[in-house]
């Protein structure tokens, strides 16, 4: 892990939240820490917790991952195999299902390109080691062939 990069951080956190056309105290407030905290982050003079930088990213509506690295807790290449992770996890369009079947399917290409997996999607892999891929009547009912919801399982009148 590298050294948190607090001035540039700090720059960065201003930018930001003069973009966003916030006061100090309104992202404090947004972000649930105090007015001095806050600014004494802005102006590199403290080191904030990977918590912080959480709720301050969601108050200004940007990638916490991104503040992760730019602080140095997180280096770039792990950032952008989490934006990936967390675009599909995200997309309402496909179910959870799919959505770890794509996870699985990505890990194993990142594998096979020579990219080591992060600690954190191995959990993943390892939470989605009991999903039945070969089995299209899953706990969620029936499949269709392109792997949709064919809607409730059904069972035969006695």
């Amino acid at each position: 892990m590298a050294s948190l990069n607090v001035g540039n951080l700090g720059e960065y956190l201003r930018e930001q939240r003069r973009n966003a056309q916030l006061s100090l105290r309104q992202l404090a407030d947004a972000a649930g820490v105090s007015n001095p905290y806050l600014s004494q982050i802005e102006r590199g003079l403290r080191k904030p917790s990977a918590e912080v930088l959480q709720q301050v990213a969601k108050a200004l509506r940007i990638s916490a991952e991104t503040l992760y690295v730019r602080a140095g807790i997180l280096d770039e290449k792990e950032r952008d195999e989490l934006e990936t992770r967390a675009v599909i996890l995200a997309d309402p369009s496909i179910n959870e299902r799919q959505k770890q079947v794509l996870l699985q399917i990505y890990e194993s290409f990142r594998k096979e390109n020579g990219f080591e997996t992060s600690s954190y999607a191995d959990e993943e892999a390892e939470s989605y080691a009991d999903v039945d891929t070969e089995n299209p009547e899953t706990a969620d009912g029936p499949r269709t062939a392109d792997g949709s919801d064919a809607g409730p399982k059904q069972t035969p009148p006695s």
